[in-house]
């Protein structure tokens, strides 16, 4: 049973005649976060008859079994039901806390990874390969088989498990210091090769775990620990980018990039990465997808800033979208 008490709302009638005004203290968790967002209360819809209200003591019960002054409209176990299900933890994300920085992308990539898979039916058929770097305990995160790779050599190591293990969904997930520095040569000639893997790539163009150093990708002007005058390119070079080199070569059958700062573009994400495993199930070589992302701790940001800069000064030097897509001609 619910004890009401103590909260201001109003209550639409089925027929949608007339409001009537009732306290309550709604033990109810989703009701009463309605109330306190300041929600439109006529929005707020529960298919409830009208029904009269005690006028001595100002507490009203419609939701008990069994009541006296109403009638019984609607019971917690009429609301949780698997048809009336809005959204759920994904069944291979592991209960762990994660150890990410409040506002990492990381977090929800993994979210993305793990419904992608058991959506597929493939949990028990994938091998996910660690890097070394921010995402290095992905493996406590989800729960698939994974291997741990020395730094940079994710790719090399899913090769050889993709090729023993050829009927197994195999990718890597990759930071850019670890996929576009230690990692060079082992991504490019993976990919050159057709290796039927994906490289899940995270670019947040620095080196976030020890200590934002300036990374490969990161962008001519912008500070970091190592260059804290910004990158000047007659010094540290220009950056790489790691995505358009992947769609020159010849065994990659889809490269794309994307973002997960927003709902659309979280949906756009996951796409990809259902199409990017896919590609390799169905052996048409080499997948990279690469995640523009953002580290608010090593750009000394908030999480809502950190955001703003990527839209600012990330996205027009690394343009979201597919770069190359062959799927449909193997």
């Amino acid at each position: 049973p619910l004890r009401l008490v103590g909260s201001e709302m109003c209550i639409r009638d089925r027929n949608k005649s007339r409001l009537e005004r009732a306290v309550y203290d709604w033990s109810i968790d989703f009701l009463h976060t309605l109330l306190r967002t300041g929600r439109r209360q006529d929005r707020i819809l529960l298919c409830m008859r009208r029904f009269p209200f005690p006028e001595d003591d100002g507490v009203c019960v419609p939701f008990l079994s069994t009541i006296t002054t109403g009638e019984l409209i609607m019971t917690k176990e009429d609301i949780i039901k698997p048809e009336n299900l809005v959204y759920q933890k994904p069944r291979l994300l592991n209960d762990n806390p994660m150890h990410y920085c409040p506002g990492c992308s990381h977090g929800v990539v993994h979210k993305l990874i793990a419904e992608v898979i058991d959506e597929m039916g493939m949990a028990e058929k994938t091998v996910g390969v660690s890097p070394v770097g921010c995402a290095v305990f992905m493996y406590n995160y989800l729960d698939i088989d994974c291997q741990e790779a020395a730094h940079g050599r994710a790719p090399a190591l899913a090769t050889a498990i993709k090729r023993l293990w050829p009927d197994r969904l195999v990718f890597t997930y990759q930071g850019d210091g670890d996929l576009a520095c230690i990692g060079t040569a082992e991504t490019i000639h993976a990919l050159n090769r057709g290796e039927n893997i994906t490289i899940i790539f995270i670019n947040n163009a620095i080196y976030g775990m020890t200590g934002g150093q300036m990374a490969p990708t990161t962008l001519v002007g912008m500070k970091t620990s190592t260059c804290p005058y910004g990158r000047v390119p007659e010094i540290h070079g220009y950056p790489l980018k790691m995505t358009e080199i992947a769609a020159t070569l010849e065994g990659t059958a889809y490269v794309t990039r994307q973002s997960v700062q927003s709902v659309a573009a979280i949906r756009k994400a996951k796409k990809a990465i259902r199409k990017a495993f896919e590609c390799s199930m169905q052996k048409k070589g080499s997948s990279l997808v690469e995640i523009v992302s953002t580290c608010n701790s090593g750009w000394k940001m908030t999480p809502e800033a950190a955001n703003k800069w990527m839209e600012e000064h990330m996205f027009p030097f690394y343009p979201l979208g597919d770069l190359k897509d062959t799927t449909e001609n193997k």
